[in-house]
């Protein structure tokens, strides 16, 4: 079993904070000694209460579900000898209600675009390495959604 601790911390400061009008700006602290700026999404709390340059929890749902898959092709592509020069995914997260009117994430696309050098996987093969790491990154396995892979080369 692993344990994973990050602190997420929030100051009132000098604002009346009962009239709902306080912002949602926080700091995210990781055990490596990163801290994030976050806040609520622009989209759920409206500016300026929400600080639209930090990172929404939302958004790093994603990028987190993105991370886990790319860390795990890389590693399976690396033991199939395939060399990766460059890897970028702009995920796309869709939230939206479900059955009981809840907002959830409904469905988060992965859309891997992967330079290769040298020996260069068939699509077979890349779809292969791609099943492989999704079906092995713990957040995938994490989540109740559909995760789709569209692969680019």
């Amino acid at each position: 079993m692993s344990e994973y601790v990050a602190t997420v911390e929030w100051y009132r400061g000098e604002q009346s904070f009962t009239d709902n009008r306080y912002s949602r700006g926080h700091e995210w602290h990781f055990d490596g000694g990163q801290t994030v700026p976050a806040s609520s999404s622009p989209h759920v709390v409206p500016l300026p209460y929400s600080v639209e340059a930090n990172v929404d929890p939302e958004e790093a749902f994603v990028a987190a579900l993105s991370s886990c898959h790319m860390l795990f092709f890389l590693s399976f592509a690396a033991v199939e000898g395939f060399c990766v020069d460059h890897y970028k995914d702009p995920a796309l997260g869709t939230m939206a209600k479900d059955a009981s009117g809840m907002t959830v994430m409904t469905e988060v696309r992965l859309r891997p675009e992967i330079a290769f050098v040298g020996n260069v996987p068939s699509e077979q093969q890349l779809k292969g390495l791609h099943d492989k790491a999704h079906h092995h990154c713990f957040l995938a396995n994490s989540v109740k959604f559909p995760i789709t892979i569209e692969i680019s080369v």
